[in-house]
């Protein structure tokens, strides 16, 4: 039995498979590739922070206190109904939410500043296989759908699947659900997308979910329920450098380096995210100071705690 300030519970470690990692706690990985884009600090309301494209058709959203913990839109001008939805629950890995955030940055790079499409804005394929296709390249397996008119792709471990509704509906219903982890609020990750949604958009997220890299996390980060249909290895720390003659050569960060700086400045950003509307207010106020002085500095990219709601809901699907 470890106690809350055993140090053991704070160690890093390696985390496989990606889909069953849950939370770190912070948003920064969903953030990043959007992180040059406009930042708006919601002083009320349950979306704390919102991204939005530069001029305001794509909206990322963080709902720092919600079981719907990120929505992200599109639409075809700044003020219109939106076009498409994809919702992350408070247990999605947002390492997962970065494949989506990650292809949206590429489109609207790649998208005429005075065109009113872009390919974030296609249509869905009439095939249901190219949204989930990086999953059954993955060997992923179709299963039992558990209702009729829906398709099913299963994890080779069974932990985590797609479900595809090939019913006919309206544009703001569920189209694809990715999950992961057995039924629970704590342990189920949930990502759905909305029939409008691009397929490559959602193949983007797929196939990071089907990635077989481990993501690091701190061990008191991993659900006690998750332990046993987890893989964790100690992310030990690098080697110190041979002693040289000379001064010292400074060495390379190596890749794990890397994702050990992220995740520790994360955490420690985390820690001293605001947890109050009033002090939403007082983050706000001081971003805006900071941006007035430093011009042209893009501003940050703020993490933030995913706390349980009071009364939190199950998650729509239970299998």
């Amino acid at each position: 039995m470890h106690t809350p300030d055993d140090p053991y519970l704070y160690e890093e470690v390696l985390v496989s498979p990606m889909y069953l990692a849950g939370s770190n706690g912070t948003g920064d990985a969903g953030f990043a590739p959007v992180a040059h884009w406009p930042h708006h600090y919601l002083d009320e309301g349950p979306c704390q922070l919102l991204v939005t494209s530069p001029d305001g058709r794509i909206r990322v959203g963080w709902f720092g206190d919600d079981f719907e913990l990120w929505k992200i839109s599109a639409a075809t001008e700044a003020a219109s109904a939106t076009r498409w939805t994809a919702t992350f629950n408070h247990v999605t890995p947002a390492e997962i939410v970065a494949g989506l955030t990650t292809a949206l940055a590429h489109d609207y790079a790649e998208a005429d500043t005075y065109d009113s499409n872009g390919r974030f804005l296609a249509n869905p394929s009439l095939y249901w296989a190219d949204a989930v296709r990086p999953l059954t390249n993955a060997g992923w397996k179709r299963g039992v759908p558990t209702t009729p008119g829906t398709v099913e792709i299963v994890a080779p471990d069974g932990q985590a699947g797609a479900v595809i509704d090939r019913r006919s509906y309206g544009p703001d219903d569920e189209a694809v659900t990715m999950w992961a982890g057995p039924p629970g609020w704590g342990t189920r990750a949930e990502a759905v997308f909305s029939t409008g949604t691009p397929s490559h958009l959602i193949a983007a997220t797929a196939a990071v979910m089907a990635d077989s890299a481990p993501v690091i996390r701190e061990r008191h980060q991993i659900d006690r329920r998750m332990e046993h249909l987890v893989t964790l290895t100690p992310a030990a720390p690098a080697a110190p450098a041979a002693p040289t003659a000379g001064p010292l050569a400074s060495r390379a960060p190596t890749p794990l380096d890397v994702r050990r700086t992220a995740v520790t400045q994360a955490v420690h950003r985390a820690a001293r995210i605001p947890r109050t509307a009033a002090d939403l207010r007082v983050m706000a106020a001081r971003s805006r100071t900071a941006t007035s002085t430093r011009t042209g500095a893009p501003s940050p990219v703020p993490a933030a705690v995913a706390r349980p709601a009071l009364n939190p809901s199950a998650p729509r699907r239970s299998r």
